[in-house]
């Protein structure tokens, strides 16, 4: 019986010497229909030959409509199309992902994520002129479920193309690559494993395990587009039941094993006060909405920090926790004096 969250890196089988293309643009989905067609649009729009490169979806046992269907009929026989014969969760899934490709260079495009014209033209160019890297990425965008973009600040890590100097620096503190603009070598796979621990955050911890072993080569053009804010997938349901600060707490103590010995207590106290200021930031956003599991992401936050900045954000959120409170008893009390007249 396998585990749906492995305990250890899953290991990816190297393939044999054979005739083989340059990509594998590998696409998990599990329900996510909505977004997947123009996640392969934007893939095909761009793609080069079949023999150059390998389009795939891996379905997870989706139930929100037929995505073979769909797979057949915006593909047209260029996108292949595999099914688990029963849902295994996003890290095995991830993992069947990986084991199927045949190409040299990885790239797992999210269903509900999309790549924008040149993203596959500019990773060739960094792989190019540093083969050294282990993976490439180019800068991204944050967009909604119009597809419009999302005014996140998102930091480049260079201004201009090339290996990104202490990355383990940067990394270390917070996720600043999300899936979709991110292309790893099937042999950094191979050498590395696949994705394990958690189901929230997992990506950020792959980035750091490569990181600490090969060079990464980035591009700061926005030539990817991961999707907030749709309501669905595994971040809004962490958020919902509080576990993605259990998730998040356990990557940044498995990451801490990729640092430098001398660096890791410092790195350690950035990453937990980084999180603990977006949980509370979280918690905000889920005050009226959600609220007992904003009050899960704000005890979470004290959990991970008690610096004057996080207590001055959770004393904000407690402030406003109380004038909600007071407006909704203001409304009650009002809906009761017009039952009485």
């Amino acid at each position: 019986m396998y585990e749906r969250i492995p305990e250890f890196p899953p290991h990816i089988a190297p393939l044999p010497e054979i005739e083989r293309p340059v990509w594998s643009v590998i696409i998990p989905v599990y329900n996510c229909i909505n977004y997947l067609g123009e996640a392969l649009e934007s893939v095909l729009l761009q793609a080069p030959a079949r023999e150059l490169m390998q389009i795939e979806v891996v379905d997870d046992c989706s139930t929100d409509g037929d995505v073979e269907k769909l797979v057949n009929t915006i593909g047209k026989g260029r996108v292949g199309y595999y099914r688990q014969e029963e849902n295994r969760g996003s890290l095995r899934n991830f993992e069947t992902c990986i084991n199927r490709s045949k190409g040299k260079y990885i790239h797992l495009l999210h269903g509900d994520d999309k790549v924008e014209e040149g993203f596959y033209q500019e990773i060739a160019n960094l792989f190019r002129d540093y083969p050294e890297a282990g993976a490439a990425f180019t800068n991204f965008n944050y967009i909604d479920h119009k597809s419009e973009i999302v005014p996140i600040k998102n930091e480049s890590m260079l201004e201009t193309p090339g290996i990104v100097p202490d990355f383990m620096d940067k990394i270390g503190v917070k996720q600043l690559i999300q899936p979709p603009a991110m292309v790893v070598k099937r042999s950094t796979y191979e050498a590395v494993g696949s994705f394990y621990a958690v189901h929230f955050g997992e990506d950020w911890e792959m980035w750091a395990r490569i990181g600490s072993r090969f060079p990464m080569a980035s591009s700061p053009e926005c030539l990817a587009s991961y999707r907030v804010g749709h309501g669905i997938g595994i971040s809004h349901k962490s958020y919902l039941s509080g576990q993605n600060v259990k998730d998040i707490k356990k990557v940044i103590d498995i990451i801490q094993q990729h640092l430098p010995e001398n660096q890791r207590s410092e790195i350690k106290k950035k990453a937990y006060a980084y999180h603990a200021r977006f949980s509370v930031r979280v918690a905000n956003t889920l005050l009226l909405s959600h609220t007992k599991a904003a009050l899960r992401q704000a005890h979470g936050a004290w959990g991970m920090s008690k610096d004057y900045i996080t207590l001055f954000w959770m004393l904000r959120f407690y402030a406003m926790y109380g004038l909600r409170y007071k407006q909704i008893e203001n409304i009650l009390r009002n809906r009761k004096e017009m039952r009485k007249r």
